[in-house]
């Protein structure tokens, strides 16, 4: 077996391919905590950038850059690249805002824990709904769809093609939209109960003056929202596949988009 001449059209298409590869692996979920070290996210990078690039490399000028010429075609595939993973990071961050709104209703508004992904201080039930979205996440496979986006991407967009100049903006920006109501989708049956609850309480301080409302409220909340995660726990994952498993489309878009 012979092995590929080192040329200077080689090693320049295997470097934009591995700029594409590692921002996606920057940006995607899970592989882009900060409990990974580095060094391993830039080896899987690197490994699945050798594995790629015989596949794509047909996609890929073939022809010397000048060092200019490469810089800015490694730029806008690092753009590419934190694009796709951004996309899949707006689904984590409805799962964690509807966790942040739901611990301060609930009156953990004080509990806040490290988070390593994000290393930094968030709410607890936050970091539960966010675990639990990765934890979906995993065991449906999605992670396996970004391969599949890499090998669609230089099929689609090859390097040297980008442009924000089309729609992909304003698809972004849809897409941040629906995340929003998404993040109120997964809260609303709890946010509903504990607004009931106030109400309830609220009512009852007017008739029983001499109850402590303030410390009957906070058991009765806790209760509640626990009681309603239990019960809606089906609805949350039925919520999370529906979009985990739009996001081949939302990805074909993008690509189509730019």
């Amino acid at each position: 077996m012979e092995l590929p001449e080192l040329s200077l059209p080689l090693i320049q298409g295997f470097l934009i391919c591995l700029a594409r590869v590692a921002a996606m692996f920057a940006a995607i979920p899970v592989f882009s905590g900060g409990q990974i070290p580095p060094q391993l996210r830039l080896g899987v990078a690197v490994m699945f950038a050798m594995l790629t690039y015989p596949v794509v490399k047909d996609f890929i000028p073939a022809q010397s850059f000048t060092p200019l010429e490469l810089g800015l075609v490694i730029s806008a595939e690092v753009i590419l690249g934190l694009l796709v993973g951004f996309l899949a990071q707006l689904v984590f961050m409805a799962a964690e805002f509807a966790g942040s709104l739901i611990g301060y209703q609930m009156g953990f508004a004080a509990a806040n824990v490290f988070d390593p992904t994000t290393q930094s201080q968030v709410a607890l039930i936050s970091q539960f709904q966010g675990i639990f979205a990765i934890l979906l996440f995993l065991s449906l496979d999605v992670h396996h769809l970004f391969l599949e986006a890499i090998v669609a991407s230089f099929e689609m967009l090859p390097p040297g093609s980008l442009t924000l100049s089309g729609g992909a903006i304003p698809m972004i920006v849809e897409v941040a939209n629906h995340s929003l109501i998404l993040s109120i989708r997964l809260v609303a049956p709890i946010l509903a109960l504990l607004i009931l609850s106030t109400l309830t309480l609220g009512i009852m301080s007017r008739v029983f003056p001499q109850l402590n409302v303030f410390m009957v409220s906070f058991p009765l909340n806790i209760g509640i929202s626990f009681i309603v995660m239990g019960l809606t726990f089906g609805i949350v994952a039925s919520l999370l596949q529906g979009e985990f498993s739009s996001l081949p489309e939302r990805f074909l878009n993008l690509f189509s988009l730019m």
